[in-house]
């Protein structure tokens, strides 16, 4: 792969070393594909020249002089709709706001574009879709074991442990493991198994029936809807 040398600019948004040329928009392509490649949309600023950098993977929008059609709708950044103007006179507008022309419905016919500081909305997105994940809850399959001899106060253990669980918004699969001549008495585990989710009942389901597979029965139990409130 050829690399063309270009002067080093400093980009004052992240310091991160970029090159720049006059050109618009400078796209650096290798012959793998390699996604993980910087690019610089030149943002003229009259006082200080400024270019800003972005991760092209993270990139969601067309921005700037990326934005290729002849003609846009244009979205001020108060809301305001301003009509159908070129992409250069939306180009002109931005830049007149030190704010960036930011393409939001590309399928619309002309393109909508939206005057705003990218940076800050990319910020921004990051930041609700970080706090989503954090108030996001995974279910897991939690997993209690028990024998068909199991003793009471054992029982009230793993009774106790399956309800937490259930209470912090887990499914939980209860099962009865049956050794040797206990295969003869799979009634009893059944037995014990509808014990526990009767005991469940009012914080659980019963999504399965119990059943015998092999040597072990189990059923699953899950957390009803008022539980995890």
């Amino acid at each position: 792969m050829s690399v063309l040398t270009l002067p080093q600019k400093v980009c004052r948004v992240n310091n991160r070393s970029c090159r720049s040329l006059a050109a618009p928009l400078l796209r650096l392509l290798c012959g793998c594909h390699c996604i993980r490649i910087y690019f610089c949309l030149r943002a003229f600023r009259p006082t200080d020249f400024a270019w800003r950098c972005f991760n092209i993977a993270n990139l969601a929008h067309q921005i700037n002089e990326d934005i290729l059609d002849k003609e846009v709708r244009l979205i001020s950044d108060t809301g305001e709709q301003l009509g159908i103007m070129s992409v250069q006179a939306a180009m002109d507008i931005a830049i007149e706001k030190d704010l960036d022309l930011v393409k939001i419905a590309p399928a619309a016919v002309p393109p909508v574009c939206k005057i705003m500081d990218y940076g800050k909305f990319r910020f921004e997105q990051a930041k609700k879709e970080k706090e989503a994940k954090k108030n996001q809850h995974i279910v897991e399959v939690k997993e209690i074991r028990m024998s068909p001899s199991i003793g009471e106060n054992d029982f009230n253990v793993k009774l106790k442990n399956a309800q937490k669980f259930l209470e912090d918004g887990d499914r939980v699969k209860v099962a009865v493991r049956f050794r040797g001549r206990e295969m003869a008495h799979t009634n009893l585990g059944e037995a014990l198994l509808k014990d526990f989710a009767a005991k469940c009942a009012e914080i659980a389901s019963l999504d399965k029936e119990p059943k015998l597979e092999g040597r072990n029965m189990s059923m699953f139990l899950s957390p009803k809807a008022s539980a995890n409130k």
